[in-house]
């Protein structure tokens, strides 16, 4: 497990984010707020990646939300994007292939 520090422009200086690095890509940990009022990056908490999602929890549709935000966030085609873990919860692992882990200081987050 490697953590990364992300500068950010908010009021914290240094926001760290637990990355496990693979073969194939990297793998982080998100948690959603499924019927939020927009989709966004919201931040951090404990390494984890905070995600408000506009989406209902209902039949994948926030979990392709999760996907189409990571993807655009991060420049990363939707096809290399995959939740390996949590699908059914709120708390998500997500793989993303052929990245490594400097390309997740593409994040921006939103209050």
């Amino acid at each position: 497990m490697h953590y990364r520090q992300l500068p950010v422009t908010s009021h914290q200086s240094l926001i760290i984010l637990k990355i496990n690095e693979r073969k194939d890509g990297v793998t982080i940990e998100c948690r959603v707020s499924p019927r939020a009022g927009r989709s966004r990056v919201k931040g951090m908490r404990d390494g984890v990646l905070q995600v408000a999602l506009a989406a209902p929890p209902v039949e994948g549709a926030a979990n392709d939300e999760i996907i189409e935000l990571l993807s655009k966030e991060l420049g990363v085609p939707r096809s290399r994007i995959s939740i390996l873990r949590g699908a059914r919860s709120r708390t998500k692992v997500v793989l993303i292939q052929g990245v490594d882990k400097s390309a997740l200081s593409k994040l921006t987050f939103q209050s």
